[in-house]
């Protein structure tokens, strides 16, 4: 089965980030203020691949931020050290999975921004 996780993340005061999983509906949420909303973008695709670095599915992780989306598939330069140390973590953990794909959706398709009420 392939499983597609929407992830979301939003920065300011009231930050957070999560995924829901389209074919089970399990979703996660976490709520950490003073993110921006790029580091919430990484935190909730870092949750997903710790959430399922052991699983044999295949999984595509959908994101509506082209920046966070086009760094992990090494498409854009990483000019922010904080960004850069996440997207480190991420990367050692993308190593770990055989089938994973992480994608842009544009934000009105992006299902978790609904679940998770972004």
């Amino acid at each position: 089965m392939t499983l597609s996780i929407f992830v979301d993340g939003s920065g300011g005061k009231n930050s957070g980030y999560g995924y829901f999983v389209k074919e089970t509906g399990d979703s996660f949420y976490e709520k950490k203020s003073d993110l921006t909303n790029n580091q919430a973008e990484y935190l909730a695709i870092i949750s997903v691949l710790k959430k399922f670095e052991n699983s044999d599915e295949t999984i595509c992780i959908f994101s509506d931020s082209k920046n966070t989306v086009n760094q992990l598939n090494h498409e854009f330069a990483i000019n922010n050290e904080q960004l850069r140390e996440l997207a480190r973590e991420a990367w050692s953990l993308i190593g770990k999975f055989t089938n994973l794909s992480i994608e842009w959706v544009p934000r009105k398709e992006n299902i978790a921004g609904k679940m998770l009420g972004s």
